[in-house]
């Protein structure tokens, strides 16, 4: 009779236990964020949410907002979490949307955030550019350091400098927005189409990833890679023979934003998970990867990046970053993809 009880017990322990885990909301977040950045961010979430599991839908900038674009008659994610804000502008043009003002909003500076009321999107983190610059292999060829973005056309540089594909990077897209800003788009024919067409003379590959670019300068396979401050600073702590060069004309930089997606059918919990991710909690995880967040004060000062970068941002028009997107990508492709990597 007693071991009839102990079975009973059980098999009632593990029904309670099998209701508890399919009362779990599964949420669909689709994301650009670093792969070593996502179990941070999870715990970080459970820890408030246990009874929400996020799956994610994780691949680069270009490819997640493509896929986005292509599901908009049919829309599968619940959220966009770490996706450039120029591709949530977009989102946003195209309708695809939910605007809501998460619980932190107030917290989060204006020029890092949707304009509307409530915002479609906001911003959680700056990522920005950086050369990723080895010093070993640099010695090895004679190679001097850049200081400058104009530098990387001088021919010293000639087959040793790999970029990401803007078509699939957002760090390769910002990369070219700062340049069309800096030196002129003209519709193709502006200085900053010039200034590509130098440094394609120097370009070895265009890569698919933001943070390849920075792994091959680390490991030798070429003297620079133009990449983000992120995984520059992440790949130097590890002692890759580096130095992070931040070009003096300005830095391209984007927003690692969240946004709802319109038509969730989980809405209340992609709420939740809103008002986590502009939470100070999550600011201070996004903190330790980046040296600026979208709430002020919160981001410890990164090693080896400088205390006045936010300065040397150059100033980002999300609006002609959106619109235009098409247009430079189009004009980008044409001239460059013939060096850009297989995939």
């Amino acid at each position: 009779m007693r071991a009839l009880y102990k079975s009973a017990l059980l098999v009632g322990g593990l029904l309670l236990g099998s209701m508890a885990f399919a009362q779990k909301t599964q949420l669909l977040v689709y994301t650009a964020l670093e792969v070593d950045q996502l179990k941070a961010y999870q715990e970080g979430f459970n820890k408030v949410h246990p009874e929400i599991d996020i799956k994610w839908v994780r691949d680069s900038t270009g490819v997640i907002t493509a896929k986005l674009l292509a599901e908009k008659s049919n829309p599968q994610a619940d959220a966009v979490m770490g996706v450039a804000a120029t591709s949530l502008a977009l989102m946003k043009k195209n309708g695809m949307l939910e605007p809501f003002a998460p619980l932190n909003l107030d917290a989060i500076m204006p020029q890092y955030r949707d304009k509307a009321n409530p915002p479609a999107w906001w911003g959680m983190d700056v990522w920005g550019a950086t050369i990723c610059f080895n010093t070993v292999e640099a010695k090895k060829r004679n190679i001097s350091k850049p200081e400058t973005w104009k530098d990387l056309t001088k021919p010293e540089y000639k087959g040793q400098i790999v970029m990401p594909n803007p078509a699939s990077s957002g760090t390769g897209y910002f990369d070219v927005i700062a340049w069309l800003t800096l030196f002129g788009d003209q519709n193709g024919k502006g200085g900053g189409w010039k200034y590509m067409d130098g440094l394609h003379e120097n370009i070895a590959q265009y890569t698919h990833s933001g943070s390849k670019p920075c792994n091959m300068a680390a490991s030798g396979e070429y003297v620079l890679g133009i990449s983000f401050e992120y995984r520059g600073n992440a790949n130097k702590a590890k002692g890759a023979p580096i130095d992070l060069v931040f070009p003096k004309e300005g830095l391209g930089w984007d927003l690692e934003s969240f946004a709802i997606h319109k038509g969730t059918k989980k809405l209340d919990a992609a709420k939740k998970l809103a008002n986590w991710a502009s939470s100070k909690d999550a600011m201070k995880l996004y903190g330790k990867n980046f040296a600026i967040t979208a709430q002020p004060g919160v981001a410890e000062p990164l090693a080896n990046v400088p205390k006045d970068y936010e300065s040397r941002l150059v100033k980002l028009d999300f609006e002609y970053a959106a619109v235009q997107r098409e247009r430079i990508l189009a004009e980008w492709n044409t001239r460059y993809n013939g060096k850009s990597e297989k995939r």
